[in-house]
């Protein structure tokens, strides 16, 4: 299999296993309207929050490191995951001396023991799955992922409808499902065979820290980011108010770019193998990498083009008429959706030379110029300020990653095809925005013509790099249709 259609397949696999699981998570979001108020849901959201903050530090960012060193470790992997698992044990130690602490914060309170059983259980879960999908087990990687979900919606009709637990019952079967799922990967993959405490080695141990200490804070920012966003809307926006109206517009806005993030996410963790596995250093990777990126960015374009031109009739579907009005900052967000995936690619570099401390400051600086960008936006432009100021810090750091990245594996961007696309996209997106700012825009055909206009643009400029894409995954098999003849 070439190194193209295996990234194709690994994809495909991926792609399977996220959106069926994507599918059975809106099931569970009809069940939580449903069962638990509005108080009982916000609680569990900041529980989730809390905790995923929580679990890069208990893990001591082990996770991370553990697939990418055991992806290229070939005879070493037991040395590897042995000491991995020593890393994650002595963190969970370190974390569960320490959780007393969280007994300070009042609202945290009766919740403490569920947030120290969600960490250590997602931890778990997290490092066999990781560590089942860098040794290239691509399809049951997506099963372990199908069946955590649908375990967590069984668990739901047992502790939410069946014992009305709330949201302990709401945090106790995300964790549940992490427990049995840990459990079935940990046995049908027989991993006490690669456990051993003669295997655990100080050099290896040494390296996985060095490279998973600074993906700590790198996690941290981005959530950290997100959440700078909502805070200076509702402060500068809403004033402080508890109905923050606007916010909740800022929060509905990311349905329709979270659709574009789905299919990068798919996509990176596929990539994320070959970009290790099937190129060699010096030119061949160089190839590989300016092909690969070549065919991904124009795909992200023209998913973006088609996202934007249907966004306000895809907010009527996905959203309560009350949040119509959000369909304004989609254009803005969806080109910032378009860079940060760029920037997830780039870093994928640092991944391959196993360099996380540049990862980490590059976060850093995209989250400073986002908050810099938003607050001094705000004031005049309001929410879509806000917005600005997250494309503005995704575009800087993805032209830093780029910079940075050239050191490491210096690969051919086609800035003049990026410029070019970055253009219509942002064209089409002000144009959104400032043609009908107050009017119907679905009883305009004419817009949508013009809508449909970019699309077929960014289409054709895009056009070439699809087909040599797909001429690269289906090559062998057209040699061979040429031979039999």
């Amino acid at each position: 299999m070439n190194r193209y259609k295996k990234l194709a397949s690994n994809t495909a696999v991926f792609a399977i296993g996220t959106f069926l699981s994507k599918l059975l998570s809106y099931l569970l979001i009809f069940l939580y309207t449903r069962i638990l108020t509005r108080t009982e849901i916000s609680d569990a959201e900041m529980l989730q929050l809390v905790s995923n903050l929580i679990m890069p530090v208990a893990a001591v960012g082990v996770c991370d490191a553990l697939m990418r060193f055991t992806i290229d470790a070939g005879d070493r992997r037991k040395e590897v995951f042995s000491s991995s698992i020593a890393i994650l044990l002595g963190g969970t130690v370190g974390f569960l001396l320490l959780s007393p602490v969280l007994l300070l914060f009042d609202a945290l309170g009766k919740y403490v023991w569920l947030i120290v059983l969600f960490v250590v259980c997602a931890n778990l879960q997290m490092a066999v799955s990781f560590y089942v999908r860098s040794m290239g087990y691509t399809r049951l990687y997506a099963v372990q992922g199908i069946m955590n979900t649908l375990l967590t919606i069984l668990f739901n009709l047992l502790l939410l409808f069946v014992l009305k637990l709330g949201v302990t019952g709401f945090i106790l079967s995300i964790t549940l499902a992490n427990f049995v799922v840990t459990v079935f990967l940990f046995v049908i993959m027989k991993m006490w065979r690669d456990i051993s405490a003669q295997d655990v080695r100080r050099s290896t141990v040494k390296a996985l820290l060095l490279y998973g200490i600074p993906m700590i804070p790198t996690t941290i920012l981005w959530t950290l980011t997100n959440l700078s966003d909502h805070l200076i809307v509702r402060t500068f926006v809403d004033g402080g108010s508890e109905e923050r109206v606007n916010d909740g517009l800022f929060v509905c806005s990311y349905k329709i770019p979270n659709v574009l993030t789905l299919i990068t996410t798919v996509f990176i963790e596929a990539w994320q193998l070959s970009a290790v596995n099937d190129a060699k250093d010096g030119e061949d990777r160089a190839e590989f990498f300016e092909r690969v990126f070549s065919g991904y960015s124009s795909v992200i374009f023209m998913a973006a083009s088609v996202l934007t031109a249907l966004a306000k009739h895809l907010l009527v579907v996905l959203a309560d008429p009350k949040f119509f009005d959000a369909w304004s900052f989609i254009p803005s967000l969806m080109v910032a959706t378009v860079f940060s995936a760029f920037s997830t690619f780039i870093s994928s570099v640092y991944s391959v030379k196993k360099k996380s401390l540049p990862a980490f400051l590059t976060a850093l600086a995209g989250a400073l110029i986002n908050i810099s960008v938003s607050l001094l936006l705000v004031g005049s432009l309001g929410v879509q300020g806000v917005a600005v100021g997250t494309l503005v810090s995704y575009l800087s750091l993805f032209v830093i990653r780029s910079v940075i990245a050239g050191r490491y594996v210096k690969f051919n961007l086609h800035v003049p095809k990026l410029s070019v696309n970055a253009v219509i996209l942002s064209v089409q997106a002000v144009f959104m925005i400032l043609a009908f700012p107050k009017g119907d825009l679905l009883s305009v055909p004419v817009w949508f013509l013009v809508q449909c206009a970019f699309v077929l643009i960014v289409v054709l400029v895009n056009l070439r790099s699809i087909l040599s894409g797909i001429r690269l995954v289906l090559g062998r098999f057209i040699r061979r249709g040429k031979s039999a003849e």
